[in-house]
This record gives C-alpha cells, structure tokens and sequence, in this order.
C-alpha cells in the first residue's frame, strides 16, 4: 500500500515547477522531503493532498486517483501553512470538525497535546499567532491516524522547545500507530534522525531517492592542511571544499581507498552537510 506518483508535471506559464516526478511514498516509514526554495516541495505535496492539479501525471493512493476522490483523500492528511479553516471557527471546534472528516481522530490525544503545548482551544484559529497556528496543525496531524500523514514545513514560527516537544512526539506516535510520513522542512539537522528515507528535489525534477543511510554512506569528509588535502583530493569525485585559513574540507562522493596521510581526518557526512554538499556540486555543473 502506497502513495503512487506517476509522471508528474505541473507548470505555471513558463515555470516548470515539477518536471516528470516518479516517486512512491509507502511502508511504514519517516521520508524526508529535501530541496532549496522553489524546488517543487509544496508544489509537489499539495498534489498529492488534492490541493492543486498536475498539469499532466498521476497520483493514486492504495491505487485509487486522488483527483476529486473522498475515498482516497480520506486516507491522506497533510499539515501545510495554510489555514483551511472558517475564520470564526474556534480550536475546539476544529477538533471536531477533524473527528468527523476523519474517523480516526484522536480526540483525547488531541486535547492533551493542546494542554501539554499550551493551546487554549476556546480561542479562535485565526487569532492565534504564527507559532501556535501551527501547533495547532500539528496536533492534528499527530491525531488524526490517517495512513499517510505529510508535514509540510511543520514547525513554523515554534521556537527550540516547541519544536523539539513537536520532534519527540512525532516519534512517539510513530511507534504507537505506525503510518507513511513525509517531512519537508529546511531544518534537515533537527530530523535527520527521524528520517529514514530521504527524497531530494531540485528545480523540480527528484535527484535523490534512497534510505537515508544509504545516501549519506556515499561521500565523506576530508580534512587538514590546505595543502595536503589538495594532494588527497586528486583524482577524486569533490562535491565541495571550504577554507579557513590554512584549513581545508572538502567532501567527497564515494568511499575513502587506501591510507590517509599523516595530518588529515576523515569523518562521515550527516544528512545535512551531504545535502549542502550536494547542492553544491549541482550548482557547479
């Protein structure tokens, strides 16, 4: 059972903001969404919650078109930075207006999260500042129990404590009700270890589509004297290189052969600097 994207395209006048996107989202798992602005990201999302149409392609969900389709837009929530709700409807009434449209809906669960993030459910949506506008969506999504569930950039305006709070139960109710969820968000240090799988997108076309791990295992970091990381370096695959001073780094596609000279320190990439690194030798080409 999975989400199906097929052959993707949307295009806005002379913009191509997805260009030919296959992709599946499905198992279980945490996916990561990475991309710098305007590479498709929300674009791409919010045809897959229905919210927009592709200029051509498909997306199904467990097999059934998500176009103008109840039975599988049922099974997808997505949390985005839109409020889609009537401006004088209160928290609480969006609790219930989700337990209706979403039979799954953790109504208890979602009362004792606003509680724990200081949401006063009497107020209403639209009063609330840009943080906790966005706790609230949070909430939902962490409620709602849908099979799939896409968190598009989801902590917006939360400071360190509330995203972290955010982080945590996010994991929390991942290994109590196990569901496919998709993560975009520019923050990639503060969930690369929720991410299982990460998907990277650049000017809409998906360059990256593979277990986190795997990824990150292909490159590497080289450091030390300028000058001895230059001898190193040649004949290598450099994505990027940095100086300080004398200093030099550099990161490296594939994996380390041979010995190292005296002076220089490898380490693995983590996901964000593999992304930098990535974006970087993109950029160059």
């Amino acid at each position: 059972m999975s989400i199906e994207i097929k052959d993707l395209t949307k295009v806005y006048g002379d913009t191509v903001a997805l260009d030919h996107v296959f992709l599946t989202f499905g198992g279980d798992q945490i996916y990561g969404l990475l991309g710098n602005n305007g590479a498709g990201k929300t674009t791409l999302l919010s045809i897959i919650a229905d919210r927009q149409s592709a200029t051509e392609g498909t997306v199904s969900v467990d097999g059934e078109p998500v176009r103008n389709n109840d039975s599988a837009l049922s099974r997808v929530f997505m949390v985005g930075e839109q409020n889609l709700f009537p401006d004088s409807m209160k928290v609480r009434k969006g609790f219930d207006t989700a337990q209706l449209f979403y039979p799954g809906f953790d109504r208890a669960y979602a009362e004792a999260a606003a509680q724990k993030f200081g949401l006063n459910t009497k107020k209403k949506i639209t009063s609330l500042s840009t943080g906790y506008a966005s706790i609230f969506r949070l909430i939902l999504g962490l409620s709602v129990n849908t099979p799939y569930v896409i968190f598009d950039e989801p902590v917006l305006g939360l400071d360190a404590q509330h995203r972290d709070m955010f982080y945590r139960m996010l994991m929390e109710r991942y290994g109590a009700h196990p569901a496919t969820v998709v993560l975009s968000t520019h923050l990639i240090a503060e969930v690369a270890g929720l991410i299982g799988h990460t998907v990277i997108i650049r000017a809409g076309r998906i360059i990256k589509d593979a277990p986190t791990e795997t990824l990150t295992a292909e490159a590497y970091s080289v450091s030390g004297p300028a000058g001895k990381v230059d001898e190193y370096l040649v004949g290598k695959n450099v994505l990027s290189v940095s100086t300080l001073g004398g200093l030099k780094t550099a990161s490296v596609q594939g994996q380390p052969e041979g010995g190292l000279p005296d002076g220089l320190e490898l380490s693995p990439l983590n996901l964000q600097d593999y992304f930098i690194s990535l974006m970087e030798e993109e950029d160059n080409q």
